[in-house]
């Protein structure tokens, strides 16, 4: 009988989070339980309790996984403020087609509206402190203004935000193209100095 090593499963952790992305994408949020994610994965109820405490903690993971996953994914092909513009306005675009964070949007706002309006979440921390220590370097060479960097991150991140979240109701207005070309204006525009 052949036998898998170990070293080529994929952790328990890593099968989880594909489990959970494939209930959501299946059922939607809503229907998304912890013992379907169990059985997706072959593990137990047990072994995803461990881990988390229930599905809106997997899901907030998940989240957090999809964003950070697409600025790890997205180099900076430039330094300085167009460099981190750049690479904002791509992971932006990324976000937005992501099928997994549009599903989340559409069948549990009120998840995804705690970390708009209640308090940041783990990825929004994660990108803020990525962003800040960009917008350090940069303002060394002098392509941002000055300013506490994390400060001008959070405030990034709200614009940015703003983009992921309602840019399709001005699509048919900009298009694609025009919303990415309109955001890098922007950007450009709050971190030049006066």
């Amino acid at each position: 009988m052949l036998s898998i090593s170990n070293d080529l499963q994929p952790d328990i952790g890593d099968r989880i989070m594909a489990a959970a992305a494939s209930c959501v994408q299946d059922f939607g949020v809503q229907r998304v339980t912890l013992a379907e994610i169990a059985r997706r994965a072959g593990v137990s109820r047990p072994t995803v309790y461990r881990r988390w405490p229930d599905t809106r903690n997997i899901l907030a993971a998940l989240l957090t996984e999809r964003i950070t996953e697409a600025w790890r994914d997205t180099p900076s092909r430039s330094v300085g403020r167009k460099g981190i513009v750049d690479r904002i306005v791509e992971v932006v675009q990324h976000v937005r087609r992501d099928e997994l964070v549009l599903t989340v949007f559409r069948s549990a706002p009120e998840l995804a509206m705690v970390y708009i309006v209640d308090r940041l979440g783990t990825s929004q921390q994660i990108m803020i402190d990525a962003v800040a220590e960009e917008l350090r370097i940069a303002q060394q060479d002098n392509s941002v203004r000055a300013g506490d960097p994390r400060q001008l991150a959070a405030m990034m991140l709200l614009i940015a935000q703003s983009v992921i979240q309602s840019g399709q109701i001005v699509e048919p207005i900009l298009g694609s193209d025009g919303l990415a070309e309109e955001l890098t204006y922007a950007l450009n525009g709050y971190l030049a100095d006066e």
